[in-house]
C-alpha cells in the first residue's frame, strides 16, 4: 500500500460504522511486550533489531486480521510519509524518529496497528471510535494471545510483562480516550481537571500523547498505572473517571448555554464563517475553529451526520496531510492556502447553522 492508497482508505477513524459520539471521539488499547531472548530496543545492536522486526513482522503476517493488512519498514519511508502516519495514529512520534530495524503493520481499516521497536518490541494498539473500552480489550487481547503462542514473551511471575520502562512493567496495558472538551476550555476549568485526574492516577495529554498540545480542546486521557491491577481493574477505574470527565462537560455546556449563550453563539457563528469563506489557514487556527463546529453539532445547530466529517476534516487538515496534498515542496503560506481551499470545499455541503432550534431547545 502506497500512501495515496492509505489515504483513500475507510478507516475505523474516518468512515466508522457506527454512531459516532459527541466528546468521546475515540478509545484506544495498547499492550507493550518484549521477546524473551533479546535486549530492549534502546539496547540491542543493528543486527538484533533486524532480527527482532523479521520475527515480530513474520508472527503479525500470520494473524487473521492482518491477511490484508500492511506492513512498513520505517527506514523506507519518508519523513513525511511518517508524519502522516502519526496523524491518522498508526504510529507513535518516538517511532517516526527510529532509524533502523523499526517497522508497523496496520489492519486495513486501520483499526488495529503493531508498532515494532519503538520503545519496546511490540506495541499492540486497537483503535474505535466512540466508548467502547471492553470490547476494544477483547480484541486486543485476542490478538495478543496469537502473538503469543508464536513468540516467547519476556515475563516475570512476580512482576508480570517486562517493559523498557518500569511505568509499563506489569500487564503493559494503556488505555486512552481521545476527548473533546470544549466546555470545560472555554469555561476556564481544564486545569483544575488535569490536577484532579492526576491524583487518581491518570494522564492528561494532548491529541498525539506525550509532548503534545491540546489542539482543538481535544485530549488524551490514559491510565498511568500498569503494576498491581488486573486489566479489567484498569479498564473499570479509566472508564470511571471517564464517565466523570463526560459529566462535568456536560454540566460545563449548559453552564455557558445558561451565562453566556450569545458570546458562545458568536464563536461558533464566527468559526463558521471563516471555515466556510476563509483563504488562509494556519494547523493551529483550523483545529480551534473545527472545535466549535464540532460543538455546534452536538448542541443540534447542524444535522448530527456531520459529525464525523468534522472529525475526518481533523485529520486531513493535519499538517502532514496538508503538505503531502500540495506536493511537500510548498511554502507555510501555501499549505496554509491549500488547508483553507480543502476546508471551504468540504464546507459547501454543509448546511447553514441553526440558531433557531438551539434558541428553542434553550
Amino acid at each position: 500500500m502506497n500512501i495515496d492508497q492509505l489515504l483513500e482508505s475507510e478507516t475505523e477513524l474516518t468512515h466508522g460504522k457506527g454512531e459516532s459520539s459527541s466528546i468521546i471521539i475515540s478509545t484506544r488499547v495498547r499492550l507493550a511486550r518484549n521477546l524473551e531472548k533479546f535486549p530492549f530496543p534502546g539496547w540491542a545492536k543493528k543486527s538484533q533489531k533486524s532480527d527482532i522486526l523479521s520475527t515480530c513482522l513474520n508472527a503479525v503476517s500470520n494473524l487473521p486480521e492482518m491477511k490484508s493488512g500492511t506492513s512498513l519498514t520505517i527506514e523506507a519511508l519518508e519523513e513525511l510519509e511518517k508524519q502522516i502516519l502519526m496523524e491518522r495514529r498508526l504510529i507513535s512520534r518516538e517511532l517516526t524518529g527510529c532509524k533502523e530495524g523499526a517497522g508497523v503493520c496496520f489492519s486495513k481499516d486501520q483499526s488495529l496497528s503493531i508498532m515494532v521497536n519503538e520503545e519496546d518490541h511490540l506495541r499492540i494498539q486497537g483503535v474505535q471510535e466512540g466508548f467502547h473500552f471492553k470490547a476494544l480489550w477483547e480484541s486486543v487481547s485476542k490478538l495478543d494471545s496469537r502473538l503469543e503462542e508464536e513468540l516467547d514473551y519476556a515475563f516475570s511471575r512476580e512482576l508480570g510483562y517486562l517493559t523498557a520502562c518500569p511505568t509499563n512493567v506489569g500487564t503493559g496495558l494503556r488505555c486512552s480516550a481521545m476527548m473533546h472538551l470544549p466546555g470545560l476550555v472555554l469555561s476556564n476549568q481544564m486545569e483544575k481537571v488535569v490536577r484532579a485526574v492526576n491524583q487518581l492516577g491518570i494522564a492528561v495529554r494532548g491529541l498525539f500523547g506525550e509532548g503534545s498540545d491540546a489542539s482543538g480542546s481535544i485530549f488524551q486521557i490514559s491510565n498511568q498505572q500498569t503494576l498491581g491491577e488486573s486489566e479489567e481493574d484498569i479498564i473499570e477505574r479509566l472508564h470511571n473517571v471517564l464517565t466523570s470527565l463526560l459529566d462535568q462537560e456536560n454540566n460545563a455546556r449548559l453552564v455557558l448555554l445558561e451565562k453566556e449563550p450569545a458570546k458562545l453563539y458568536d464563536k461558533i457563528g464566527r468559526a463558521y464563517g471563516v471555515l466556510k469563506h476563509g483563504h488562509l489557514l494556519s494547523s493551529a487556527e483550523a483545529m480551534k475553529l473545527l472545535s466549535l463546529i464540532r460543538l455546534a453539532i452536538d448542541l443540534k445547530l447542524l444535522p448530527g451526520k456531520y459529525r464525523r466529517t468534522m472529525d475526518r476534516i481533523l485529520i486531513e487538515s493535519q499538517p502532514g496531510h496538508i503538505q503531502y496534498a500540495t506536493g511537500g515542496k510548498g511554502t507555510p503560506h501555501d499549505r496554509d492556502e491549500h488547508r483553507a481551499k480543502y476546508i471551504r470545499e468540504q464546507f459547501s455541503a454543509l448546511p447553514i447553522l441553526n440558531f433557531d432550534k438551539l434558541d428553542k431547545n434553550s
